[in-house]
C-alpha cells in the first residue's frame, strides 16, 4: 500500500514593507549624521574652530568698543554666525566633491530612492550639527564669558529666523559652490579661502564699521554679513544698533537680503549640480 504525501502549500510572501518617502528622509539624514561624526577632521574643524577662536580672541581683546560692550560679545555673536556658515557652506561645499568623485553620488542616482532624499538628508545633517554646535558656542560664552542670552521672545524669535534663513542660504550655496571643484582634493582649495576672507570682510574678528569702506560694500553683497548684523541684534544693546552703517540693525534688510540669497543659491543650485565628475560624463 503506497502512500501519497500532498505537496505543501505554498507559503504566502509577506509583501515588503514600504517606507515613506518621510522616512527615507529621515533615515538618510541620521546615515549623514553618522558619516560627519566618524570624520575627525570634519568633528574637530566644524565644531572646534569657533571654540578655539572665541577662547583666542575673546582672552587677548578684553576691552569695550562703545556703548559699554565688550568686544568679547561683539566677537561671540560673529562666531556663531561664523559656526552656522562653517556647518552649511564650508562642510558641503568640501564634502560633496569627495563622494561625487568616489562615485557615490553616482549610485544614489542610480537608486530608486527619489533624489530629493539625498538633499534632504544633507539638509537634516546640516540643521542637527548646526544646533549642537551652536548650543556649545553658546555654552562656552556664557560660562567664560558672561555672555547675556536673549531676554525676551522677541529676540529669541529674530535668532531663528535669522538662523534659519542663514543656514539655508549657506546650504544652498555650499551645495552650489560644489561643482567648481575639479577633484576631490580640490574642494578645500575652492572653498575655504572663500569663508575665509569673508569672514575678514562681514565683522566676524573686528568691529565691521572700523573695516575700510570698500570692505564694507564687499561684505554686503554676500550672507554672511547679515547674519552677523541680525545676531548682533539679538546679543547687543538696542542702542548699539546706532553704531551700525545703517544707523540700526536693520532687521528688514537682513530678512531681505538672505531670502535672496535662499532664492539665488536655489537657482545655482538647480542649474549647476552635477552628480558625476566630468570624465565620467
Amino acid at each position: 500500500m503506497t502512500t501519497t504525501t500532498k505537496p505543501a502549500a505554498p507559503v504566502a510572501a509577506h509583501p515588503a514593507r514600504r517606507i515613506g518617502p518621510g522616512a527615507l528622509a529621515l533615515r538618510q539624514g541620521r546615515l549623514e549624521i553618522t558619516q560627519f561624526l566618524r570624520s575627525r577632521e570634519s568633528v574637530v574643524f566644524t565644531m572646534g574652530f569657533p571654540i578655539i577662536m572665541i577662547l583666542i580672541f575673546a582672552s587677548i581683546f578684553d576691552g569695550t568698543i562703545g556703548g559699554g560692550v565688550k568686544f568679547t560679545q561683539y566677537f561671540i555673536t560673529g562666531m556663531i554666525a561664523t559656526g552656522l556658515m562653517t556647518v552649511s557652506f564650508q562642510n558641503l561645499g568640501i564634502w560633496i566633491p569627495i563622494e561625487r568623485d568616489r562615485g557615490v553620488l553616482k549610485r544614489y542616482r542610480g537608486t530608486p530612492m527619489p533624489k530629493w532624499v539625498w538633499f534632504a538628508g544633507k539638509v537634516l545633517m546640516v540643521v542637527a550639527i548646526g544646533v549642537a554646535e551652536t548650543a556649545l558656542l553658546l555654552v562656552v560664552a556664557v560660562a567664560l564669558f558672561d555672555l547675556d542670552l536673549p531676554g525676551t521672545a522677541g529676540r529669541w524669535f529674530t535668532f531663528g529666523w535669522v538662523a534659519v534663513l542663514g543656514v539655508t542660504a549657506c546650504t544652498l550655496c555650499g551645495i552650489a559652490i560644489s561643482s567648481l571643484a575639479r577633484t576631490a582634493r580640490s574642494g578645500s582649495a575652492v572653498v575655504t579661502p572663500v569663508s575665509l576672507v569673508l569672514q575678514f570682510v562681514s565683522g566676524v574678528f573686528f568691529v565691521f564699521t572700523d573695516l575700510p569702506a570698500w570692505m564694507q560694500q564687499v561684505a554686503a553683497l554676500f550672507p554672511l554679513k547679515w547674519m552677523c548684523q541680525g545676531l548682533r541684534a539679538v546679543f547687543l544693546p538696542d542702542s548699539f544698533g546706532a553704531q551700525e552703517p545703517g544707523g540700526s540693525f536693520e532687521l528688514g534688510r537682513v530678512a531681505l537680503v538672505l531670502a535672496l540669497w535662499c532664492v539665488i543659491g536655489l537657482v545655482l543650485c538647480l542649474t549647476t549640480f552635477r552628480w558625476t565628475t566630468k570624465r565620467d560624463g
